[in-house]
Order: C-alpha cells, then structure tokens, then sequence
C-alpha cells in the first residue's frame, strides 16, 4: 500500500495566485486617500500663490495710499486695504512667500541637525546616547513656545532670527525618532553582517541604516512644516516676528484684529489663508503616515 503521509501538497492555480499577491504601494495607498490628494492640492496651489501670486497686481506690498485706507474688496483691491492704504492681497500674497519659506527652512534644519544628532546617539549607544540623550532630555523639559519666545527676546524680531530660533528648537523630535528607528535597525542581520566585513561606522548609518528610516523621517519632516508656520505666526502676532513693512500672515493677523469690528476683511483673509494651509499640511501629513505604514495601508 503506497504511503501518502509525504505526497507534496497540490494547490489550485486561484491559491497559489493569491500567494503572490503584490503589497500595494506607499503612492498607490496615497491615492487612495482622498483627503491627502486634497491636502497635496492646496500645498502645491499655496506654493504657486506664493510665487506667482503678487505678479497679478500692480501694487507693492509696502505701497501705501491714505486715500484709499480701509476699503472693502473690489476690482481695484481684491481684498481691500489696511489702515495705511497698502493692498491685501498683495501683502497676503507676500506673506505667504515668508510664511511657507519659514515653514521649509525650520523643516529642513529640523531634517539636517535630528537626523544628523539622533543618528551618531542611536548607533554608537552606551554613554554617547546617554549623553546625547540627556541634553535632549533637558531641552525637552523647556516649553517649545517659551524656549522660543526667550531666544526671539535675545534676539532682535526679524526672520534671521525666527530661522535661528526655530533651527535651535525643532529638531529634538526628529532626533528622539531617529535615534529610536536607528536602535530597532542596527540589530538585524545585514547591519551585523556589514559590521563584521569592516566597513566603517559611517557608511553603514549613511548608506545601510538611514535609507530604512525614511518613512518616519518624511512624516516628522512633513509635519513639522505646518507647526513652524503656525508658531511663526503667534510670533509675529505678539510682535516678536518679522519687522515692519514685511508682511507674514502672523502680522497681517495682528494688524487685521485691531479693526475686526468695522472692517473684518482685514483679519478674515490672512486667517483664512493660515486655517487653509495647516489643513492642507494635516491632511497631506496624515495620509503620508498611513501611506508608508504597511499596517496601516492594509487596514485602509
């Protein structure tokens, strides 16, 4: 009698097919997601505003005109005017330009110092991380906003300083999250493996381990644009940001609230403006996060 405990296993061509199934990709689970699209769109249509957009009108953002002072939208200003006369739209426009390039700057310090800091911490370890890791922990324990409100005092209000201030402070979540990748991956195999072929330290974090950690990475970095923006804006708006006549929707807020009653157009545009940018940050950044985690793109 023939032994059929050892006969191999006999598969239909459908189960072998849903085998090999490919894992649907970070893009292909991003456009998937309806209101990431929606926050991409306004980040790219508040880009080519920024850029484009004090082109399409004939004033400067620090012309002023006292005859035409408080106006209300019309053809001639298609946002009105402030107290002094200046156009909003062009000084909305303007503003964007320094807002968005505050965000991009604060972002791609927070890239280059966390990345850079969390990286030596988490792959060397013993006493450099317990090292590195304390002077994070120290400047963790000083409020984000308070630690830069006291710098912006030490320094003088203007956008070298705000690039200082925000360079010094926003990139301790970037390293915290680096660090806590770097740990997880120098474990596995092809780490040691390279480790033991003599290959220095540097070409392993820069070549092996990093590119691992790019997910985590994109999101912090994608995230922390919205939140410089914002904490730009609360600056300018307690007067500790861009000087006079420079325009970022922080100042144009503080100015607008001062005549919110007897002209609210002044404070609804550079409001708006603000409100439609850090939704279009929130949207595209939640959608990336669940985009690059494989997890998260099955339950999708």
């Amino acid at each position: 009698m023939e032994n059929t405990d050892f006969l191999p296993l006999q598969r239909t061509d459908a189960s072998a097919e849903s085998v090999y199934v490919a894992r649907p990709s970070a893009w292909y689970r991003l456009q998937q997601n309806k209101l990431a699209l929606v926050g991409l769109g306004i980040i790219v249509v508040m880009i080519i505003l920024a850029i484009v957009g004090p082109m399409f009108s004939s004033y400067t953002y620090a012309e002023q005109d006292l005859m035409a002072a408080n106006q209300g939208p019309s053809s001639a200003h298609w946002f009105g005017t402030d107290t002094l006369g200046r156009d909003l739209y062009t000084r909305v426009m303007y503003g964007a330009r320094i807002s968005l390039t505050i965000g991009f700057v604060a972002a791609l310090i927070n890239l280059v110092i966390g990345v850079i800091y969390g990286g030596v911490s988490g792959f060397f370890g013993g006493k450099v991380d317990r090292v590195m890791m304390g002077i994070v922990d120290i400047l963790y324990g000083i409020p984000l906003l308070l630690y830069v409100i006291l710098l912006m005092v030490v320094l003088e209000p203007g956008l070298t300083s705000i690039f200082i201030a925000l360079g010094i402070a926003y990139w301790l979540t970037m390293a915290r999250i680096v660090r806590s990748q770097i740990i997880k991956i120098k474990k596995e195999e092809y780490v040691i493996a390279a480790q033991s072929m003599g290959i220095p330290s540097w070409r392993i974090l820069w070549r092996h381990i990093l590119p691992n950690c790019a997910g985590p990475i994109i999101i912090t970095m994608t995230l922390a644009i919205p939140e410089a923006i914002f904490t730009e804006a609360f600056l300018s708006f307690i007067g500790l940001g861009v000087s006079a006549p420079m325009a970022s929707w922080g100042v144009l807020a503080a100015e607008g609230i001062n005549s919110m009653r007897s002209y609210p157009f002044q404070l609804i545009f550079p409001a708006l403006a603000i409100s439609i940018t850090m939704l279009g940050f929130a949207f595209f950044g939640d959608g990336l996060r669940n985009a690059l985690d494989p997890k998260g793109g099955d339950k999708s």
